[in-house]
């Protein structure tokens, strides 16, 4: 199984096919999506200025599109050092039980569904890089009552996610699921009541 660094050569590669050029972009997705696979496809393909279902994008496109995901790419991979080290630091000043956004970070290893985007069709709009940059910031700052990615504060409680946690606050302008840990209490529960007499309407 080919690894991301050699499907990003196969993007790259001019000798290569355009439809293996486009599917090696795809297959990307399988090792780093963001915001889940096809929400994060989608989001390349509006921000490099191709169509979803194109078969044949112009190669500098797909190339772009590339780009952006290795930036977002080498960003989290960075955290995940960082918090590696955190996590290793701790353990040997005798703190094992680890913290809600340990719990958090545990669902999203490798950087899949970091900022799920439950509808694929709604994603933030800026550089996936800059995305997760607010987001790690927000993780590791006190908990706030908005989006750390976008400052939205219309938060809806949603059920039946298709990635976990199965259940979370949704933001209404972004479309990320807000991860908990980044979010006080009293937001979280005013999301829930949101979702209640959203039901109850």
């Amino acid at each position: 199984m080919a690894g991301f660094r050699s499907l990003a050569r196969q993007v790259r590669d001019p000798r290569c096919d355009l439809a293996l050029r486009r599917y090696s972009l795809r297959k990307c997705l399988e090792r780093f999506a963001p915001y889940g696979h096809r929400a994060t496809w989608d989001h390349l393909c509006s921000r490099a200025g191709f169509g979803p279902e194109d078969r044949s994008p112009d190669p500098a496109r797909l190339v772009a599109a590339l780009e952006e995901l290795e930036e977002a790419r080498s960003v989290w991979l960075a955290y995940e050092v960082e918090f590696a080290e955190r996590r290793r630091k701790e353990k040997h000043d005798g703190l094992r039980r680890p913290g809600s956004v340990d719990d958090w970070h545990r669902l999203t290893w490798g950087g899949f569904g970091v900022a799920w985007c439950e509808d694929p069709r709604v994603h933030p709009r800026g550089p996936m890089a800059e995305v997760l940059r607010r987001l790690i910031a927000a993780l590791e700052r006190e908990p706030g009552a908005c989006c750390p990615v976008c400052g939205g504060e219309r938060l809806v409680w949603r059920w039946d996610l298709a990635h976990e946690p199965s259940s979370g606050p949704v933001c209404g302008d972004c479309g990320i699921v807000v991860p908990r840990p980044v979010l006080t209490e009293e937001a979280v529960r005013e999301a829930r009541q949101g979702r209640q007499l959203l039901v109850s309407a």
